[in-house]
């Protein structure tokens, strides 16, 4: 029986130039810096949507992607109000309902703010056509008011690593797994010597 990893499980081939290659595709993605519309009036909101949905229009290629910047509790909280409510025994609905409230006060202590993007998926283009395509892209974007970036290799990382649930954080995950206490170890033996 031939084992899978789990970059291959998932499709993930390697990091490119401007983004993310797998099995299917390759994906560039921008960090799109939100705007807080309850500050804003009626007008200016109208003009925000109007300029999405010009983009959109300019761009049908580019998806968009909202997520929390860390990892979500919705479905551990869920079971927990479940066993809640079929538990007979006080002492384990006491503790079932300190792990609701912890699990609320990290939530709102690590996922106050989300995160939107703007996605690509290139499947048969050469790089230089990527290349071409971006910069008409990220002239459209900026010419529609949005603040914006293109994501490094780390902040994809960081990305993968919250939906993968590698990192509840979002900490940044290494190349290789285990890179760091190799080195650490091997620095450690080299100045012991």
């Amino acid at each position: 029986m031939k084992k899978n990893s789990t970059q291959k499980l998932i499709g993930f081939e390697h990091f490119t130039r401007y983004g993310v290659k797998t099995d299917r595709c390759e994906f560039v993605f921008y960090h799109v810096e939100p705007t807080n519309l309850s500050v804003l009036s009626q007008p200016n909101v109208a003009m925000k949507i109007q300029n999405l949905n010009m983009l959109l229009a300019d761009v049908p290629e580019l998806e968009i992607l909202a997520l929390d910047t860390c990892e979500c509790f919705d479905s551990n909280k869920a079971f927990l109000q479940k066993r809640i409510s079929e538990e007979q025994n006080e002492e384990i609905l006491r503790l079932l309902r300190q792990d609701c409230e912890f699990l609320d006060a990290i939530q709102t202590e690590m996922a106050t703010t989300r995160e939107f993007l703007f996605v690509l998926r290139f499947f048969k283009e050469t790089e230089e056509q990527i290349f071409h395509f971006l910069n008409q892209v990220e002239s459209a974007i900026a010419k529609r008011g949005f603040t914006y970036r293109r994501l490094s290799k780390a902040d994809t990382k960081r990305l993968l690593a919250v939906y993968f649930g590698t990192s509840v954080t979002g900490d940044a995950i290494e190349d290789i797994d285990g890179e760091n206490q190799i080195k650490e170890g091997y620095y450690a033996t080299e100045n012991n010597c």
